[in-house]
């Protein structure tokens, strides 16, 4: 397993070892402990550049992730999962709002990256409740809760 995380912004600390430890724990738990991925940590200007860009959306955004495992050369390494970008901004501002550590949002946003890279989609229809269990499961696994 290989995971490269870039801190990109110096608003706010990250802890990348952190971050790259607890990124290994989320692959494992989801059985994908032979997958890469790419963490890049960026401002809110940066995110929404690239939300606008790729996504035609011109606003800050939490996570955006990339797979490569679509499209005509997904196939070529199914190992290599892809890219998620997340604004350290705006993860500040969301654990704020719910009432969670940095380290919680971030841990969650990955979570919510990687489930995108696997092929999950909130926002297809029916798709948004499966998504937010399989998020809520991985995350107490991740932080060893149990799930009542």
């Amino acid at each position: 397993m290989r995971i490269l995380a870039t801190n990109k912004q110096t608003v706010i600390d990250v802890d990348l070892p952190r971050i790259k430890h607890s990124s290994d724990k989320i692959l494992r738990i989801l059985e994908n402990e032979d997958s890469e991925i790419s963490l890049t940590f960026v401002d809110d200007a940066g995110i929404t550049e690239i939300n606008r860009q790729y996504l035609g959306r011109d606003y800050p955004t939490n996570v955006i992730a990339f797979s490569m495992n679509e499209g005509e050369f997904g196939d070529v390494n199914p190992n290599i999962l892809g890219d998620i970008i997340i604004s350290t901004e705006t993860a500040l501002r969301d654990a704020e709002a719910g009432g969670l550590s940095l380290e919680d949002e971030l841990d969650y946003l990955i979570i919510h990256g990687v489930l995108h890279l696997l092929g999950y989609d909130h926002e297809l229809p029916g798709e948004a409740k499966k998504m937010r269990e399989k998020e809520k499961e991985i995350f107490f696994a991740l932080k060893k809760y149990h799930i009542e």
